[in-house]
């Protein structure tokens, strides 16, 4: 069984790590993107052992631009953007990451999303653009429940003063300079999402955090950290 970090989000779901799959070298071993390199025929088995923790459901993926295009799907498939929401029972929805936030999303009345947020898609608003879609849909954001899976820390993500600036201009001060680094800073992308989702109007009892950093845990994929040649992993749930 493949090992998966899950939260008290209150449906069937998971973040995956790098343990339990049969890829190696760089991407050892639970790599489940072929686009980094990996031999594709270890990429499919990792994800036939993920999607069999599941029960093999039909599955709605993303090519990921590290934007803020969020999609209401019905069915299986792969669309352009960095989310997806349904409210069909039994489709599991995916999104990949190897330091960007993996978001889950979970509606007691019956809807569930998966978002990919890195910088450019957390200052941009894709959380409270999630969000507002789901109202659109008489979803309220007070009975929302969201979970956080492992990102790149804080005080490992450091980035120039143009990315700070952005922040800042947005509203998001989650930044501090590196005294490590003149010129640079410390960028919090996880307290920025906390922030978004306290201004969306979500329950902080209803936000649960799985606190891991990729570029601190080896037992997770990071971009920074193995300077692009690293695996991903996936944000999995299912209605």
């Amino acid at each position: 069984m493949v090992p998966l970090l899950t939260t008290p989000l209150p449906t069937p779901h998971g973040f995956t790590t790098r343990l339990g799959g049969v890829s190696e070298g760089p991407f050892q071993s639970l790599n489940l993107s072929a686009a980094t390199g990996d031999d594709p025929e270890r990429v499919a088995e990792n994800q036939r052992r993920v999607l069999a923790a599941f029960g093999h459901p039909p599955v709605a993926g993303l090519r990921q631009v590290h934007g803020t295009q969020v999609h209401w799907v019905e069915g299986p498939g792969t669309w352009e953007g960095d989310g997806l929401l349904t409210a069909t029972p039994g489709l599991l929805l995916r999104v990949g990451v190897a330091d960007c936030y993996p978001l889950l999303l979970y509606h007691p009345k019956g809807a569930v999303g998966a978002l990919h947020a890195g910088w450019r898609g957390v200052v941009g608003g894709i959380l409270p653009r999630a969000v507002a879609l789901l109202e659109e849909r008489g979803l309220d954001p007070e009975h929302l429940h969201l979970a956080i899976g492992p990102g790149i820390g804080g005080r490992c993500y450091q980035v120039g003063e143009e990315v700070a600036e952005v922040f800042a201009e947005a509203r998001l001060p989650t930044f501090a300079p590196d005294p490590q680094a003149p010129g640079k800073y410390l960028l919090d992308l996880e307290a920025a999402l906390l922030l978004q989702a306290q201004r969306a109007g979500l329950a902080p009892e209803r936000v649960y955090r799985v606190g891991l950093c990729t570029h601190c845990d080896p037992r997770l994929f990071s971009h920074r950290r193995d300077r692009g040649r690293t695996g991903r992993m996936w944000g999995v749930i299912l209605l």
